[in-house]
This record gives structure tokens, C-alpha cells and sequence, in this order.
């Protein structure tokens, strides 16, 4: 039923990762092949080709869904339907950030400073970037004359000898503090997404289809940042132990057969369980089980 284009590259192997935790393992012969399948009724084809190109491809209709950044969505100016955002990127969960770079010691700190003029044709600022369309009509909105040229990698490395700043993403902004660069403004803040074709999208049946795959995707990320806690309790510990639990909602309560207290199980968030298990021991809790979890879907 659908086509379905997927990020080679950096967001690649995290991409998998994610399917597969989602029970919608891709498969293909080798690592560098870029046709795959998914064994899922709803998944027709599969493809693995670059970001860049995705929003592109589904937009025109080569593809009903695929896998982008906002970035490249934003670059290519591209008419495609968003289904929603996946809390991921290349190494964390954390969205990439779409940066104005100089270097440290330029007297810029704003977009403004800079529209005093650069070292190009004319006083024209010379920029370094990937994203050229993004970079053009950020820096003309801000009255800003730029040379913008295409960079193919290694962007901070350009600067001064052949730029006079940098467009670039970042996660941390380590790689550019290293460089030598200082950010001055966030052009845009990109999160990974599902974006649809509009005119697929506007089909009930594939709709349909694209909205269970977007659950089973969302709820595998939800999963990975909580845990399931199940602990017995007596009587007259158990408002000390409800209190200190942060549920993702009410927690569940049995009675234990034979009237010998309360069973407990609730969802929280996985980074504060090392500090919770103590606390829920201390106030009278036994049998504490910690348990990984594959999906949480609302």
C-alpha cells in the first residue's frame, strides 16, 4: 500500500534501529543496498537514499511517506504533509539546531552585526553552508547582502580563509567550539519527522495506514525513556510508596490473596529510577521488579 523512503547516512542507522524496536524491521541484502522491505501489509516498497533529497521525492509523489529532517523540508521549500515529529537524531533524542557561526573573536552577536558587510565583491558577507536556500532567505529577511556558497563538508574549516561565517547544524555545538566558532543566531531548530506526500495523505485508506505506523514509531521512542516498577507493599506503607511514585498515570493497586497487602505496578520515567528504587525500599516496598518496556502508546 505505501512507499516508503528512508534517510541514508547519519540519521541512518538510528532510523533502523527505531523500525525494528517499532516491529518494523527493514530488511535488505547488504548494508549499501537502497532497496529494502518491511514484512508489515500496510508497506508496499522501501528505499534508503539521502535526507537531502527525501522531502523532494515525496513531494512529487515518488513516495507516500518518508523519513526527514525539518531542515531539509525547509531547504528544498518542499510541499509534503507532516504526520508528526520522532524525538531522535543521529545520537540522542535531543532536535539539531540549524546555527549562525562566526569566528570567536568577530565582533558580531547578532544577525544585525553582520549586515555591516564582509570581505566579498562589494562588502558582501561570504557564508559557508549546506543549506544555501535556508541561508539565502534567512540572511535577505534580516537585510543581509551574502555571497552563499555550497559547502560539500568539513563547513567550519572554511572560515576565515573562505568564508566569513558558517551555516551549519548542530546537536551540542562542540564541533564548532572547537573549530573556533562562536553560534550568534539559531536559524532554525529541526526535529526528525514523517512527512507524507499531500495527496496520499488525503487518501482515508493510506491516512489510515500512515497514522498506525506513526504510533507504533512514537510509541517505541516514549518507551525507551520509561520503565515498568512493580513492588508489593503493606497496608499501612502503601500511601508512603504512592507518594513518592511519578506515574505516567494513576498506578495500578491489587490486593495480594489472602489480604497480605497491595501489589503496585506503574510506568516512570527511566531516568530517575536509580534514585527511586532506594527511596520506594525505604519507605516499606519489597519485591521490587524493574521492567523494559517496547511501546507505550496513549
Amino acid at each position: 500500500m505505501l512507499r516508503v523512503v528512508l534517510p541514508k547516512g547519519s540519521l541512518e542507522k538510528a532510523t533502523l534501529e527505531l523500525f525494528a524496536s517499532a516491529d518494523l524491521a527493514v530488511s535488505r541484502s547488504s548494508s549499501v543496498d537502497y532497496r529494502a522491505t518491511i514484512d508489515d501489509p500496510r508497506v508496499a516498497d522501501v528505499r534508503i537514499l539521502r535526507p537531502q533529497e527525501i522531502p523532494l521525492y515525496v513531494a512529487d509523489g515518488l513516495f507516500d511517506i518518508g523519513i526527514t529532517g525539518r531542515d531539509w523540508v525547509e531547504e528544498q521549500g518542499s510541499d509534503v504533509t507532516s504526520l508528526g515529529t520522532l524525538q531522535y537524531s543521529k545520537a540522542t533524542s535531543n532536535p539539531i539546531r540549524v546555527v549562525l557561526a562566526v569566528p570567536e573573536d568577530s565582533p558580531a552577536h547578532s544577525v544585525a552585526d553582520l549586515a555591516a558587510g564582509g570581505t566579498g565583491a562589494g562588502g558582501a558577507l561570504r557564508v559557508s553552508t549546506e543549506y544555501p536556500g535556508l541561508t539565502r532567505r534567512y540572511l535577505e529577511a534580516h537585510g543581509v547582502r551574502a555571497e552563499v556558497s555550497l559547502s560539500y563538508g568539513a563547513t567550519e574549516a572554511k572560515v576565515p580563509e573562505i568564508a566569513d561565517c558558517v551555516v551549519e547544524i548542530t546537536e551540542t555545538g562542540r564541533a564548532l567550539r572547537a573549530a573556533g566558532l562562536r553560534i550568534v543566531e539559531t536559524l532554525l531548530v529541526s526535529h526528525t519527522e514523517l512527512i507524507a506526500n499531500p495527496a496520499a495523505a488525503a487518501d482515508p485508506t493510506k491516512r489510515h495506514a500512515m497514522e498506525q505506523l506513526l504510533t507504533l514509531l512514537q510509541g517505541a521512542l516514549e518507551a525507551r525513556t520509561k520503565v515498568l516498577v512493580k513492588l508489593n507493599v503493606a497496608a499501612d506503607q502503601l500511601a508512603a510508596v504512592i507518594d513518592v511514585l511519578p506515574s505516567l498515570r494513576s498506578p495500578t493497586i491489587s490486593e495480594l490473596h489472602g489480604g497480605g497487602g497491595f501489589a503496585v505496578e506503574t510506568v516512570v520515567p527511566k531516568s530517575e529510577i536509580n534514585v527511586l528504587i532506594p527511596e520506594l525500599k525505604d519507605r516499606g516496598a519489597s519485591d521490587i521488579i524493574e521492567l523494559a518496556l517496547s511501546k507505550i502508546v496513549h
